[in-house]
């Protein structure tokens, strides 16, 4: 109960402060969180089901090279990203609710979809990334701005997620 405060906490003040596509950075000493959300004219289950097709990835989302692995509740995946192409994340799925609410990270961050469902078709998706940690200030400066890669993730599920709506009609 207490993860799903925190979570529903983060979404909240998310969508307070990165609205329509545009990524928001917060540094502090020990830690960065990066946000976006977007308003996806799709049923929140088409999202939900490109969120969690991890072969699927790279047709549809230009910020993915490779995801290998299962997406579900407790399970390892590993992902390569465009950010940093000769890296494979490792990564462990942290939270897994159907159609609401997906974590996945490593010792240093994790991220949270997660997807509200607006009725009428509309979905709003927010991404949140929250890295450091008590090293955090000694490789801080290495590690390149997430804004421009969330703003294209976020860019490239909304026109997917909206094509397949759109074919459903």
């Amino acid at each position: 109960m207490k993860r799903l405060f925190t979570v529903l906490t983060i979404m909240i003040s998310t969508m307070a402060m990165a609205q329509n596509g545009k990524a928001i950075t917060e540094k502090k000493t020990f830690s960065r969180t990066t946000s976006v959300s977007a308003e996806i004219k799709a049923d929140p289950a088409i999202i939900w089901k490109l969120l969690t097709s991890a072969l699927d990835y790279p047709r549809w989302n230009t910020t993915v090279i490779s995801i290998e692995g299962t997406i579900a509740a407790g399970e390892k995946i590993r992902l390569k990203s465009t950010m940093a192409p000769k890296r494979t994340f490792k990564l462990k799925v942290k939270e897994f609710e159907n159609e609401k609410c997906l974590a996945w990270g490593d010792g240093q961050g994790t991220r949270i979809y997660t997807l509200v469902n607006k009725g009428k078709g509309i979905t709003t998706f927010v991404m949140n990334e929250k890295i450091g940690g008590f090293m955090f200030p000694m490789y801080a400066k290495h590690i390149p701005s997430f804004d421009a890669s969330f703003e294209q993730f976020a860019a490239d599920l909304k026109k997917e997620a909206e094509t397949i709506q759109n074919t459903r009609k």
